[in-house]
């Protein structure tokens, strides 16, 4: 049996002989930090009561602002990943325990936030045998037990291509179903562990088959080697399978372990991707540099019962 920790190596070490290309970081890629009082707040109440955000996991670069506005998004099911993703700087590992709890405290600490859209993410769980689906479903039943006009919105991994896991969060019945593709086809295996860009898709077309009328969503970062013709390719594959919300934004890479930046896009080029989105008919599409999945996620989810 190989140790993960060896396995990560062996992942970090092809990645950065994979790519060298660097380039410098454009002036539109900086940000003033400011960590205003809800900061505080929030980071406080998540120490206690022990819960994770993938706002700090991933590091994200929309942590102040979006706190500042007491919006964010939850990781359940631990801060340890079981896969190795080269872009993203959540911990690798194997988890040791699960929470039966955890949902509840979610439920909780959205309440003390008073929030009006409330995003639950995790990070993948293949050792647990339904991928940690049960424990989503009872953070959506939880949260909306305490807050019943919030809308939820779940993130989820793929669950290894296991549609049961899927109908245990379809039948939660949140408001929105996301599921990031993260690149274009021709990257994915070099940009994700264990995931394939066929099986995103395919958990995205099971999602509508399972329930039509709750809307879809996924994203994708830009900077990993793409061309621009397969950026297109990648929102007409997720229309083919009826997404409704699509996000895109610029990889930041998070430590020199992990997937170098090839090219970082102008603004007027998200701007362009936005106008092909809605061109091809997404009911959202929130495109930017500093764009993540759950940016102004409460705005998508009313763009979308509005179509």
């Amino acid at each position: 049996m190989n140790h993960p920790g060896l396995e990560n190596s062996d992942r970090k070490k092809d990645l950065l002989m994979a790519v060298d290309h660097r380039e410098k970081k454009p002036d539109w890629l900086r940000i003033k930090l400011t960590q205003g009082e809800n900061y505080q707040e929030i980071k406080e109440m998540m120490r206690s009561k022990t819960l994770h955000t993938v706002c700090e996991e991933a590091r994200c670069p929309n942590i102040y602002e979006c706190w500042a506005n007491r919006t964010a998004t939850f990781m359940i099911l631990g801060d340890i990943c079981t896969r190795a993703c080269r872009f993203c700087a959540v911990k690798t590992g194997l988890p040791t325990e699960l929470d039966l709890q955890e949902p509840e405290r979610v439920a909780e600490a959205a309440a003390q936030m008073g929030l009006r859209h409330c995003v639950i993410t995790s990070v993948a769980r293949d050792d647990l045998k339904d991928g940690g689906a049960s424990i989503f479903a009872a953070s959506v039943k939880a949260v909306r037990e305490k807050l019943p006009l919030c809308s939820i919105e779940v993130l989820i991994p793929d669950f290894m291509g296991n549609e049961d896991s899927l109908k245990i969060v379809m039948d939660a019945k949140p408001d929105i179903l996301n599921h990031n593709i993260e690149t274009v086809a021709r990257m994915s295996d070099r940009v994700r562990a264990k995931a394939k860009y066929s099986r995103s898709l395919e958990l995205l077309s099971r999602a509508k088959a399972m329930n039509p009328d709750i809307p879809t969503k996924s994203s994708i970062m830009l900077g990993v080697g793409e061309e621009w013709d397969e950026i297109i390719q990648a929102m007409d594959d997720l229309r083919a399978v009826d997404c409704n919300i699509m996000t895109i934004g610029q990889y930041l890479q998070p430590t020199k372990q992990h997937l170098n930046v090839v090219k970082y896009y102008p603004p007027e080029d998200f701007a362009k991707l936005k106008e092909e989105g809605m061109k091809r008919g997404f009911s959202h599409v929130e495109s930017g540099p500093f764009v993540r999945s759950s940016y102004h996620a409460h705005e998508q989810v009313q763009s979308a019962r509005q179509n």
